[in-house]
């Protein structure tokens, strides 16, 4: 007799295994259920579930990009212990997780590829979480880049846009692209631009400027807290903040210099900055 689909979903809702381990299981045992999960605890795969409900809070950040460099993915995979996001084994898993995150919409890679994780942490014998997942995917002209930083610890994923797409793949590109990921890891920016800043940040540090300024003359004050706003979005807009390598340039004199060399003109269209536990 075949093993019915209904019986790999009751040893899998018991056991927390593999769907396909669960099937070889009850294939091995003639679709005893009990038998099947004593085979399982055996081979170590029905631990998986015990060990799935411990804190994971270590990990690593991993990024891919598609060779056209129209398609990009950033994933955090978290694990238990430092010792365990550092091995060979766990790092080459979040590789290939990240080459499956290519082609998977934000947010839904932890249950395309759970069964994936049941296996690994049998193998391991550490908890492993998907945390989070983003896909960027050029719809126009224009090109993805990504850095890793702090082995692993932190990651960026950036979109550039321009008006011809044969500069898309251009070296030029290609290094702005480091360059500028490597600015935003180091920097921390809160928003690409100042329209893209939290209101209710904006207004808690006018606020905060207002105390400031209590009792000066009226004739100043205006002045003063427009210059402590423009130094606000200098510090924490993207493209306002002077590049980390050359502070007396920004990151938009860094694209018109790009877009001037390329004749185009390139924008940064969104960015992705991953730090693991954030």
């Amino acid at each position: 007799m075949g093993i019915t689909a209904a019986q790999v979903k009751e040893l899998r809702d018991r056991t927390q295994a593999p769907m396909g381990e669960c099937k070889k299981a009850l294939e091995q045992t003639d679709g005893d259920i009990e038998a099947a999960i004593q085979v399982l605890r055996e081979t170590g795969i029905a631990k998986a579930a015990g060990k799935a409900s411990r804190a994971a809070n270590e990990g690593i950040i991993v990024t891919k990009i598609s060779e056209d460099r129209k398609t990009a993915a950033i994933i955090e995979v978290n694990c238990e212990t430092d010792f365990v996001a550092k091995n060979e084994t766990f790092q080459a898993f979040a590789a290939e997780l990240a080459e499956k995150a290519i082609d998977i919409a934000d947010g839904g890679l932890a249950e395309a590829v759970k069964d994936d994780v049941a296996a690994k942490i049998s193998e391991i014998g550490e908890n492993l979480i998907i945390a989070r997942n983003t896909q960027y995917v050029v719809a126009d002209a224009g090109a993805v880049a990504s850095y890793i930083h702090l082995g692993g610890k932190l990651g960026i994923i950036l979109e550039f846009g321009c008006n011809n797409d044969a500069n898309s793949g251009s070296q030029v590109l290609q290094d702005l692209g480091k360059e500028i990921c490597m600015h935003i890891a180091a920097l921390d920016p809160k928003a690409l631009n100042r329209d893209g800043m939290p209101e209710d940040e904006v207004n808690a540090e006018k606020a905060l400027y207002a105390k400031q300024v209590e009792g000066k003359p009226a004739e100043i004050v205006d002045k003063i807290l427009s210059g402590k706003l423009e130094k606000f979005y200098s510090q924490n807009v993207l493209l306002e903040q002077g590049f980390v390598k050359d502070p007396d340039q920004s990151i938009s004199d860094l694209l018109a210099a790009a877009g001037k060399e390329l004749d185009d003109e390139i924008t940064i269209k969104r960015y992705e900055r991953y730090q693991v536990g954030a």
